[in-house]
């Protein structure tokens, strides 16, 4: 499946029988020798019972991961097919119970609450001093503003950012924003577990609509343009200064389905 061009190999692990391994991982999303793919996303019960689903999230290199926006969208429309669910269902990942509801070929999940917003930070690089901005929205981020993000150098800037000693232990995911107009940006985005950049990241989309709310004060609901060319669109409400009731809509498509012999 892909959701704005993100995309990822799903797999029904109801029974719990399948354990994969980091190097299986790895040769699945190996785009040459394997389905290729940003990641790996199992279906398994929900253990508490506080959440309909539960799902087991690799990244291409066979990390774990808390959470994927993108990945839960996808995620959703696959438990819809497998079980017929019409309405809102939930799922239980690392970073907290998300839940999602459907139109169309859009999904829409409402994200947990952001948190550890930090804005005009000055971070040491390479090419000098470098105001970077920060918010974990399940998994960490960092936002960097360009006037024009075609020129932006997303892989090299993006190493040095995930990897910056300002970010340990955890490392962060980087994302290279250029405001387009009122409420309207385009967003590029360098991913720590796939160690490159992908064509959308669903947490990335939200961290940097929300810093720029925050900086430019848009109002809810913010259009965000992503490298597939997709648009994704992030809502939100205020709450005593904080962010609340975040929303992801975008679309979520299957591509195929197949066996692969491991």
């Amino acid at each position: 499946m892909n959701g704005a061009g993100n995309d990822f190999i799903l797999i029904d692990n109801r029974s719990r029988q399948m354990q994969l391994q980091p190097a299986q991982i790895t040769r699945l999303c190996d785009r040459h020798k394997g389905v290729g793919a940003d990641g790996v996303i199992l279906l398994v019960p929900c253990p508490s019972g506080n959440a309909d689903w539960a799902w087991d999230f690799y990244n291409s290199d066979g990390s774990s991961a808390e959470m994927c926006g993108n990945g839960a969208r996808c995620f959703a429309r696959f438990v819809r097919r497998l079980t017929g669910t019409n309405g809102p269902l939930s799922f239980a990942t690392r970073a907290g119970i998300i839940t999602a509801r459907f139109q169309a070929n859009d999904v829409t999940v409402n994200l947990t609450p952001p948190r550890e917003l930090r804005l005009r930070r000055q971070v040491p690089l390479s090419l000098g001093p470098t105001e970077i901005h920060s918010l974990d929205t399940g998994v960490p981020h960092a936002v960097l503003l360009v006037p024009d993000a075609d020129k932006a150098m997303v892989l090299p800037l993006g190493a040095e950012i995930r990897n910056h000693p300002h970010f340990a232990p955890r490392g962060t995911n980087v994302n290279f924003v250029q405001v387009l107009g009122p409420g309207q940006i385009r967003v590029r985005t360098y991913e720590r577990g796939v160690e490159g950049e992908t064509l959308a990241c669903g947490t990335g989309v939200t961290a940097s609509a929300l810093i720029t709310a925050e900086l430019r004060g848009f109002p809810s609901p913010i259009q965000v343009q992503v490298q597939s060319g997709d648009r994704l669109q992030i809502s939100f409400d205020r709450n005593n200064g904080a962010f609340t009731q975040v929303g992801l809509e975008g679309p979520a498509e299957f591509v195929f389905e197949g066996r692969i012999e491991m």
